[in-house]
């Protein structure tokens, strides 16, 4: 299954590991937009749905990340055969969504507070995973990392052990889907990361500056910022890729569409 995803804007923000559309002779434009690295292991072809959903298709298998929106949102997409859940709230997580989709083959994956809240028809899928714990679904491995607040006034927003960061792995490469957190301790200790999704918005995860600090620390081949919408303001991404450069030269931004048919 192919899926293309323009990537708009990517030349203006200064972004590198993004794909040019549009572009004289064009025969890379019409290829779909999902990025790989060049590998001896497969690397998982990155499909972005919408602010922290997204599709993983990794060596045949599907993974869902906080799939929200409905089952109009996945259309198009295989149906899942692990679904992974970071938090209660509802831009990570939704029944219904989940009562909708084709989800019958499929291990979810979930920290506790989301299990207490599980349609009852699908609890026999459910494996809780608390912060820390790691167990194996589909071939690829499965960690979960903390994610919470450190400032006094967001505390409240994401307390420490409730949702679940996760760190993936399949033949050596791994991935690490922040969820909503800030720059804490666990995310900086992070080793080996190939591909690292990092939230930023505010008020309810950490400043762009924040989250490029950490990513300079834990240093990932690649990071992708995701998540950026916040109250009222968009995350100013180009700055992120711009302080991550400076930083780290070695480090690939890759932006992604998350926000379809809205500017950067």
């Amino acid at each position: 299954m192919t899926r293309i995803l323009p990537l708009l804007g990517c030349m203006a923000l200064g972004l590198i590991g993004c794909k040019e559309v549009n572009k004289e002779p064009a025969a890379e434009a019409s290829e779909p937009v999902a990025e790989t690295l060049n590998t001896e292991a497969p690397s998982p072809d990155i499909h972005p749905v919408s602010h922290a959903t997204a599709v993983l298709e990794w060596d045949g298998t599907t993974v869902y990340v906080d799939p929200v929106g409905g089952a109009e949102a996945l259309e198009g997409f295989a149906p899942a055969d692990l679904i992974l859940i970071t938090d209660i709230h509802g831009d990570h997580f939704s029944a219904e969504t989940l009562q909708a989709l084709e989800t019958g083959g499929a291990r979810i994956i979930v920290p506790q507070a989301v299990a207490d809240q599980m349609p009852a028809g699908l609890g026999q899928q459910v494996d809780v995973l608390a912060n820390g714990a790691s167990l194996e679904r589909s071939g690829i491995s499965v960690t979960a990392v903390p994610m919470y607040n450190l400032r006094e006034e967001a505390r409240e927003f994401h307390t420490k052990g409730r949702g679940n960061g996760y760190v993936l792995e399949k033949d050596g490469t791994r991935l690490y889907f922040s969820g909503d957190t800030e720059d804490i301790p666990e995310m900086r200790a992070l080793k080996e990361i190939d591909k690292a999704f990092i939230c930023m918005n505010l008020p309810y995860t950490m400043t762009v500056e924040r989250a490029a600090d950490a990513v300079l620390e834990f240093k990932p081949k690649q990071v992708y910022p995701y998540h950026y919408r916040g109250r009222p303001d968009v995350s100013d991404v180009k700055q992120f890729a711009e302080l991550v450069r400076q930083g780290d030269p070695g480090i690939e931004v890759v932006q992604l569409d998350w926000y379809p048919g809205e500017p950067y």
